[in-house]
């Protein structure tokens, strides 16, 4: 049972890196069934939360090092894409990362914030404090 676990906490914590790239895919089903599993949903919460900002900072890092070229090309962001996310940053600021972890605009977001060179603890501080109330609120409604 135990090495059922580690692989629940392990598959949970690749599924919300990958979920917070620019793949499609969501870590909330995943948390949903290892919460009705058993699972402690402190350690759920603290590992998807993990994750999921590991992914963002994935995103703030090519963002940083990559040009707006090279990230629309190789990662399909759209120019509308780019310039909506750009506009949102610059229209809510900084505490617009607290909204990192909102389908379709927190990708390219956390990638705005690298291009824009914010700094690196303000990013995480603000993203990571999204993504655990996000996953909180999750654990409250499923159980």
């Amino acid at each position: 049972m135990e090495y059922l676990s580690e692989l629940g906490y392990i598959g949970l914590f690749v599924a919300a890196f990958l979920a917070a790239t620019i793949l499609p895919l969501s870590s909330e089903a995943l948390l949903s069934t290892l919460l009705l599993s058993g699972l402690s949903p402190v350690a759920l919460v603290i590992v998807a939360t993990t994750g999921n900002a590991l992914g963002s900072l994935t995103n703030y890092a090519l963002g940083y090092w990559g040009s707006k070229e090279v990230i629309k090309r190789w990662l399909k962001v759209s120019e509308e894409e780019f310039i909506k996310a750009e506009q949102r940053f610059v229209k809510y600021g900084l505490f617009s990362l607290l909204f990192a972890w909102v389908p379709i605009i927190g990708d390219p977001l956390t990638m705005i914030a690298g291009v824009l060179r914010i700094r690196l603890l303000w990013f995480l501080i603000l993203v990571t404090a999204g993504k655990l109330m996000r996953y909180i609120v999750i654990s409250y409604l499923i159980l």
